[in-house]
């Protein structure tokens, strides 16, 4: 059954146009990763850098998706925690937000009620759905209907409301220590970077690269939007196996997320880590 809930909001947040704050956030943070190039450090540089691995990895791609979303490993609670507060420095969102988006989208992907499907436009997918009105992504009576699991999580809740916060520390952080250097590329430069690199998985990977399984979607696996999400890009991949921690199913198919997945558990701090078990291959074609 579709999510006529889900439909009716997307139909709404074209019709009510560009949500100007999310606009103005948007193009603020822009021009600052502009302006970032003309304050150039390689301790600045090396920050972003760290920074950008720090809230892409650990944060978004161990952190909001293979642990939240689709609960493929399990962690102490701390470890959990910390991989939220680390993703929240990527300023796309809070978990509730984040991963009840994310679980519609794998519930009805590439059909109606996918909240940023190509088949609506590769701009849409990529960036359009978040500009455009309020309704689909701020919804959190909708969204909560699909994270009961934090929703009576009290941190989740409270981290959710406040997920601005931790950028903001960091950015006071930042700047007492290395003044508009620090600031732009450890901020701006490096959030813009993480920002665009996780759209292409909604934009590049539903539109172009190849297909090991014949899911009912078009996900795609892409090498290149592998290396710039720390592994997110074998999506095909993912899309077959949604619970698997590791996306990466060959040698060759780096995920350096699963890297840290697999060093958590040889540390003790990861449990119950799901892996990919055999499907049939879809024919070999690319998109």
């Amino acid at each position: 059954m579709k999510s006529k809930s889900v439909s009716v909001l997307k139909r709404q947040a074209s019709d009510e146009g560009i949500n100007w704050v999310t606009a103005a956030f948007m193009g603020l943070f822009h021009l600052g990763a502009v302006a970032a190039l003309f304050f150039f450090t390689w301790k600045a540089f090396w920050i972003a850098i760290l920074l950008w691995w720090l809230s892409a990895s650990p944060g978004i791609g161990m952190g909001y998706h293979r642990l939240l979303t689709h609960r493929g490993y399990k962690t102490p609670k701390f470890v959990e925690y910390f991989l939220t507060l680390c993703a929240t420095l990527s300023l796309e969102g809070g978990p509730i937000f984040w991963v009840g988006t994310h679980r519609i989208h794998h519930r009805y992907a590439d059909k109606e009620g996918d909240p940023h499907s190509p088949l609506d436009g590769k701009l849409w997918a990529h960036m359009g759905w978040i500009l455009l009105g309020k309704s689909l992504h701020h919804d959190t009576k909708e969204l909560a209907r699909y994270v009961p699991d934090l929703a009576k999580d009290k941190f989740h809740v409270w981290i959710t409301k406040y997920h601005y916060v931790p950028l903001i520390l960091l950015a006071l952080a930042l700047f007492a220590c290395g003044g508009l250097p620090f600031l732009l590329w450890g901020i701006f430069f490096r959030t813009v970077l993480g920002l665009h690199a996780t759209w292409l998985v909604n934009s590049a990977t539903h539109s172009w690269g190849s297909r090991r399984f014949a899911t009912h979607d078009r996900s795609t696996n892409s090498w290149w939007v592998a290396l710039l999400t720390w592994g997110e890009g074998w999506h095909n991949n993912h899309h077959a196996q949604p619970a698997s921690a590791r996306h990466g199913f060959k040698w060759y198919e780096i995920d350096f997320n699963w890297y840290g997945i697999w060093m958590l558990k040889m540390l003790g701090l990861a449990r119950q880590v799901h892996q990919s078990t055999s499907l049939p291959d879809a024919s070999p074609n690319t998109n």
